[in-house]
């Protein structure tokens, strides 16, 4: 998902111009950089992953790599090369791909998760950087469109993470991470996470309104259909905070901004 709205923010840079080569590049970089950075990060959660019963069948807590230390090399590898291709585009797609990278190993990974529960909100640049990639890398400059999209981004992963941290609330606890829905009560846990939502359906219909131009009747149609569906789910979720009505938000977040990034291709490229 990562990798494919670093696409989308390629072509969204390339004013309808879109160097096919130059986007397979900005898109490897990130995909890449991801790969490696959560290579890392599954390294240096190996003891809480053994933890949690969602993670525990992991390559390094089921012991299919052992040592464990022998995917340190494959992960800092994986970094270099996605470091290294957003290098050979320009300074901006190397800024964004540090970024992104450090935001998530050390802010996040490192810093964050197991302190405090903000660390959804501390490392959700980290998911907003690869859109920033990809446009920087097509456009070659930062402009409002560009952290108007990586803002979708951004406001996405509170949703995306935290319904799934509460479906898997009792994991969490017992591996020590203060996910908000753990140290919250579920009841404002759910607020925090319908507020998000709601939110984010609200910030991508006011692209539209910002930028009619690049975000005309196909995003708004797109996203207004997907956005009503998340709605829903939200306020489902909020009238009946149920582990399953939590699964099922989280399984429409991901479908739901590959939505709104493929809208955004489509007019890009129209």
């Amino acid at each position: 998902m990562l990798a494919y709205t670093a696409l989308g923010g390629y072509i969204a840079g390339s004013s309808g111009r879109v160097d096919w080569i130059g986007a397979l590049v900005a898109t490897l970089a990130v995909a890449l950089s991801a790969a490696g950075s959560e290579t890392i990060a599954n390294y240096i959660e190996r003891d809480i992953d053994a933890v949690m019963e969602r993670t525990r069948g992991r390559p390094l807590p089921s012991g299919k790599i052992r040592p464990a230390w022998k995917a340190l090399p494959l992960g800092f590898a994986l970094t270099a090369l996605g470091v290294y291709l957003a290098y050979t585009i320009n300074l901006l797609a190397l800024l964004f791909t540090l970024i992104g990278i450090l935001d998530y190993v050390v802010v996040y990974v490192m810093l964050s998760k197991r302190r405090t529960p903000w660390n959804i909100i501390l490392g959700s640049v980290a998911g907003g950087a690869p859109t920033m990639v990809g446009y920087v890398s097509a456009a070659g400059q930062i402009t409002l469109d560009s952290l108007i999209l990586a803002g979708i981004v951004v406001l996405w992963i509170p949703s995306h993470i935290w319904s799934l941290a509460l479906r898997y609330k009792e994991d969490y606890k017992k591996a020590g991470v203060p996910m908000l829905p753990v140290v919250l009560k579920e009841d404002k846990a759910i607020r925090c996470i319908s507020s998000t939502a709601i939110l984010l359906v609200a910030f991508s219909i006011l692209v539209h309104f910002i930028n009619p131009a690049s975000y005309g009747q196909i995003y708004l149609v797109a996203v207004g259909m997907s956005g009503a569906v998340l709605l829903y789910l939200s306020l489902k979720l909020m009238k009946k905070p149920e582990p399953k009505s939590a699964w099922k938000l989280f399984k429409f977040t991901s479908p739901h901004l590959a939505i709104i990034f493929t809208s955004i291709i489509i007019e890009s490229i129209v």
